[in-house]
């Protein structure tokens, strides 16, 4: 019967302590944006890195 109430009482103490690292993520900014690194994919850096290039290989006046 006692480990019973050790391993609640461990049990309770893990909770706390993912709680503490979640409202610590929370307060650092950790959960701010949600949107852009799920779509950053999506966008076409090839055209941006293309012209760059183009405007390089151009022989100087």
């Amino acid at each position: 019967m006692s480990v019973i109430v050790v391993l609640i009482g461990f049990s309770i103490l893990v909770a706390v302590g993912f709680l503490i690292a979640f409202l610590w993520a929370v307060r650092s900014g950790q959960y701010d944006d949600d949107v852009s690194p799920s779509v950053r994919i999506l966008f076409d850096n090839d055209e941006e890195e293309n012209a760059d290039k183009s405007v390089q290989n151009q022989p100087k006046v």
